[in-house]
This record gives structure tokens, C-alpha cells and sequence, in this order.
């Protein structure tokens, strides 16, 4: 009986070779700054770590942590930004996307342009604006609501106003991509659909959700999902605004992480803080992708 060697196609061999060769520089830099991170933040959440000290304490950073009042309140603050800002970033997004679609094409060019200039502008300038917005003495905010004899508010400086103050920022930095993407998938709705529905006497509500929304749900997959992740990383608008006052009202997890590993010098701490929110994430995606992602086709 003949035994047939399969012999390699060189081509292929090389076409093999020259793929992972174009993949390394990425994967390289995915291996250095992100995958040793990881593991390295997983292993010292497990020791009292500090300039002087290296500990083995096991879950005692964990345990620690959910006895802790101030990171609770901080997951509190963060979990209202993430249940707040999310789904008002893609209610307002989609009713402008809308608006902005049925406009000419010079019209929706420059409103897209307007909307989308947040997104790549630097966090830190539209904080540094939005400060001015809300200085307490020379604001706008203030000079507007003095118009209607309204008293000065410290809007940052209240514990009533901070945290809706600091999610209206998260708003405007959030909505740039979301329209974008919209517009877009606005785009390629067939506008048969909506002709036939429009013939049968469909209201403009049932067109929105039996036509328009269903064939959204792979965009607002996408956006539901990345907009979560970023609103719980909220951190640079909080440090360069209110540092998590007053008295913690504003400090999220994120900003706990830098408090405890630059300011305290316990990386063990902020190491462990870094490790839950990271659990939180993963399992609020896993259910985002489970109830959104079924009516999704790929």
C-alpha cells in the first residue's frame, strides 16, 4: 500500500510567512503594552504593593475594597454615568442622525462636520471650555439662568449638580461617532421599506420601529457597547474638573485606580480596583452582545 506525501504549496508557505510577518508589529505591540499589563496588574492586586513595601495579602485588596465607603460610592457614581449617559447618547444620537439625513447633501456634510468635531478634538480643551461654562462667577451657564433671575450656582461645586454637570460634558464628547455611524446606517436602510410601509398608512413611530430600528440593531450594537466601555473610563473630565468632589460625589472607579496608585502610592489597590471594574465591563458587554446581538444577522 502507497503511503502519499502531501507536499506543501511554496506559495502558500510563503504567502503564511508574509501574513504573520505584517501581523507581528501589531501583535508585538499588543503583547508589550497591553497583554503584560493585564497580567502583570492581575498579579500585584494580590499583594500590598508600595515604594516600600511588597506584600503577599492574597483577596485582602479585594475584600477590602467592597468594605471600602469611598469605592462604593465611586461604583454608585459610575454605574449612574453608564445608566444615564447611554441611553441618552443613543436616543439623541439616532433623533439627529434622522434629522440630519433627510437634509440635503451640502446640509448633512457640514452638520455631520459640526457634531463630529468633539470626537477628535482634545478631552482636555472641550473640559478646559466646559470649566468656563461653569465657573461659578463668570460662567455662561450663570449668565443665562441670571437672565431669568435665577442665583449663581457653583454647578461643580455642588453636590446636587456635579455629577449632571459632569455627565453633560460625557454627552457632548460621546455623540460625535454615534451620529456618524447612524447617518450612515441610515444610508443603507432600501427606501422601498419604508415607501410600501408609508403606502399601507404606517405612522412615522411604526416606520421608526418595525423598519428602522430593527435594521440599526448591528450599529447599535456597536455604539451601546463602545459607549459603555468609554463611560466607565471616565477619568480625564473628572480629574481636570472636580478631582471626585465634592466629597466623592463625582469620583468614579477609574479615577479611584489613579487616586490610589499616583496620589496614595497602594498599587496593590489600585491594581485590584483596575481588575473589578475590568469584570464589570466584560460581563455587562457579555449580556449587551446577548440581548442586543440576537437580532443581529452577521
Amino acid at each position: 500500500m502507497e503511503t502519499r506525501v502531501r507536499k506543501i504549496n511554496p506559495n502558500l508557505l510563503r504567502d503564511w510567512f508574509m501574513s504573520y510577518l505584517f501581523l507581528l508589529p501589531a501583535f508585538g505591540f499588543f503583547l508589550v503594552f497591553v497583554a503584560y499589563p493585564m497580567l502583570r496588574g492581575i498579579y500585584i492586586s494580590f499583594f500590598n504593593y508600595s515604594l516600600r513595601k511588597f506584600e503577599y495579602v492574597g483577596l485582602r485588596n479585594y475584600v477590602d475594597l467592597f468594605h471600602n465607603e469611598t469605592f462604593m460610592k465611586s461604583l454608585w457614581n459610575t454605574s449612574l454615568l453608564v445608566i444615564i449617559t447611554v441611553p441618552l447618547v443613543i436616543v439623541f444620537s439616532i433623533f439627529v442622525a434622522m434629522s440630519i439625513y433627510r437634509k440635503r447633501e451640502f446640509a448633512r456634510s457640514f452638520f455631520r462636520g459640526v457634531f463630529y468635531l468633539p470626537a477628535v478634538s482634545s478631552v482636555v480643551s472641550i473640559t478646559v471650555v466646559w470649566g468656563w461654562i461653569y465657573h461659578p462667577n463668570y460662567g455662561v451657564l450663570n449668565y443665562l439662568t441670571g437672565l431669568f433671575g435665577a442665583e449663581p450656582i457653583s454647578w461643580l461645586g455642588n453636590e446636587k449638580t456635579a455629577l449632571l454637570s459632569i455627565i453633560a460634558v460625557l454627552i457632548t464628547t460621546s455623540v460625535g461617532q454615534p451620529i456618524i455611524l447612524y447617518v450612515a446606517s441610515l444610508g443603507n436602510i432600501p427606501s422601498s421599506y419604508i415607501e410600501a410601509a408609508q403606502i399601507d398608512r404606517a405612522t412615522s413611530w411604526q416606520i421608526f420601529r418595525k423598519i428602522i430600528w430593527p435594521m440599526l440593531m448591528p450599529t447599535n450594537l456597536y455604539i451601546i457597547v463602545i459607549t459603555t466601555i468609554n463611560t466607565f473610563q471616565c477619568f480625564a473630565i473628572i480629574q481636570l474638573l472636580t478631582s471626585g468632589g465634592p466629597y466623592y460625589s463625582t469620583s468614579t472607579v477609574m479615577y479611584g485606580v489613579y487616586e490610589q496608585a499616583f496620589k496614595l502610592g497602594n498599587f496593590g489597590m489600585a491594581s485590584a480596583m483596575g481588575i473589578i471594574l475590568a469584570v464589570i465591563i466584560g460581563i455587562i458587554s457579555t449580556i449587551q452582545f446577548k440581548t442586543f446581538g440576537s437580532d443581529v444577522e452577521y
